[in-house]
């Protein structure tokens, strides 16, 4: 599942350096995440990273986007080219 943020975000920053498929950007007026590129960091690290730094917990699993640990692996080598 990809992962997607809530209206609680405070726009802090924190979660976007820290995303290794570059999936988050600034939006208007909280960060937004793409799904497409969001494999919650499987492939990259062993949890989502962008989670671990949030400091108001607004990241949260994308209800759109049902996806096994092996279909975001395959997302994420994808990626990688």
């Amino acid at each position: 599942m990809a992962l997607l943020i809530n209206d609680a975000c405070t726009a802090c920053d924190a979660c976007k350096p820290v995303c290794p498929n570059e999936a988050i950007s600034v939006g208007d007026p909280i960060y937004v995440i793409d799904p497409l590129k969001c494999t919650e960091c499987v492939g990259a690290k062993d949890e989502p990273q962008c989670k671990l730094v949030c400091p108001v917990d607004c990241i949260v699993k994308n209800p759109d986007y049902d996806e096994t640990p092996e279909q975001l692996q395959e997302k994420y080598a994808a990626l990688r080219g």
